[in-house]
């Protein structure tokens, strides 16, 4: 059985890859599947040789078109980066004839389905998101399932190909211990833990929000902030120059790893963008959470997760274009005082999980496969 996984370079993508990868590894030890080979096709970045080395799974990397709300010079040179990705993804595919192919959406996997359909390769693709990109839509219609992690996209797209998962989630992420995280973190019982989260390259809005006010929310809380492998030097300068007297309870962190999980065990509230990956895992670990989606991204793609999750009371959704950082301060002073309000988020938040979305799709890779 020969499975090849595609999708965008970032973490929003690759995580789920590596839980559904696991679980279909399960599948076969179970079935006494004995024949199993894998491959990721994806683009070029940093996260690829970060977040694959446990995994052993092989990668190659294609030129992509990137994520633009507006054409620019850059979109003539994206033009040029389509046409080198699509004769790549043909002797990629062609040399590694899978007989499934696993789709996280984006532009580098458009060729990579445009030519397992053309080599009638059965393709499954998952959608995390609450809406999907006009790009992701086309690529629907050749494929043969579409798994969603909202149940609510499933009544939108009204296609019998479309199924309800929810959005895989890395297992590590359960086994969070918040005792082990209180000490690996430097914490003390007496204060309430706000982790802070901008996505895997850090949000730079949050991060300035953050420290407008970080003076003040030192005096309550203890801050866990990972702010971004690209702003972390920058952060820590602006810190160093705040001279604020009580900084033993800021931790500040520039990517999580397998950290995370310990992380998000030790908080008591996730200050967060609204990536679907970010997102599963706050309800994946109960936690109450202020949601702040990028403004920018396509589709206000990250808008609509955050509206949908919210809805259900797990999280409280703030706008970025208008939040100003003494609003954030009293957001989160106001759920703090009350804890009827925390643990009715919380409650909500348990019961939008879905533990089993990684197995479910691998459940039908393997089905498509065989």
């Amino acid at each position: 059985m020969r499975i090849l996984f595609t999708g965008e370079s970032g973490a929003g993508h690759l995580a789920p890859i590596i839980a559904i990868h696991k679980e279909i590894k399960k599948i076969a030890e179970e079935s006494n599947i004995k024949w199993l080979e894998f491959m990721l096709i994806s683009s070029d970045s940093h996260f690829l040789a970060e977040m694959f080395e446990e995994t052993g799974i092989p990668y190659k990397t294609v030129k992509a078109a990137k994520n633009r709300k507006s054409f620019s010079i850059q979109s003539i040179v994206d033009i040029f980066r389509v046409i080198t990705g699509f004769f790549q993804s043909i002797i990629l595919v062609f040399n590694y004839m899978p007989d499934v192919i696993f789709s996280k959406g984006g532009y580098v996997s458009l060729p990579i389905i445009i030519v397992g359909k053309i080599f009638r390769i059965p393709i499954i693709i998952h959608e995390s998101d609450a809406i999907a990109r006009p790009i992701d839509k086309f690529m629907f219609r050749l494929a043969k399932k579409v798994a969603v992690s909202f149940s609510k996209s499933k009544e939108v797209y009204d296609s019998p190909k479309v199924f309800f998962t929810g959005n895989p989630v890395r297992d590590f992420i359960f086994n969070g211990n918040k005792e082990e995280a209180m000490k690996k973190f430097v914490l003390n019982e007496d204060s309430p833990v706000i982790l802070i989260l901008g996505g895997s390259e850090g949000a730079e809005e949050i991060n300035e929000l953050v420290l407008e006010v970080l003076p003040q929310l030192l005096q309550r809380y203890q801050i866990i902030h990972q702010c971004g492998v690209g702003n972390y030097e920058t952060v820590k300068a602006k810190i160093e120059k705040m001279n604020i007297y009580n900084l033993d309870n800021y931790h500040i962190f520039a990517f999580f790893k397998k950290r995370i999980a310990n992380a998000y065990a030790s908080a008591d509230l996730i200050v967060s963008r609204a990536g679907a990956n970010t997102v599963s895992e706050i309800m994946a670990v109960g936690k109450p959470s202020v949601l702040i989606p990028l403004a920018s991204a396509i589709s206000d793609k990250q808008k609509k997760n955050a509206f949908n999750y919210s809805e259900s009371g797990a999280a409280i959704l703030l706008g970025e274009k208008n939040l100003k950082p003494h609003l954030l301060l009293n957001i989160i002073n106001e759920i703090f005082e009350n804890r009827l309000k925390i643990m009715e988020m919380q409650r909500a938040a348990r019961q939008m999980k879905q533990p089993l979305a990684a197995q479910k799709i691998a459940e039908e890779i393997v089905k498509m496969a065989g």
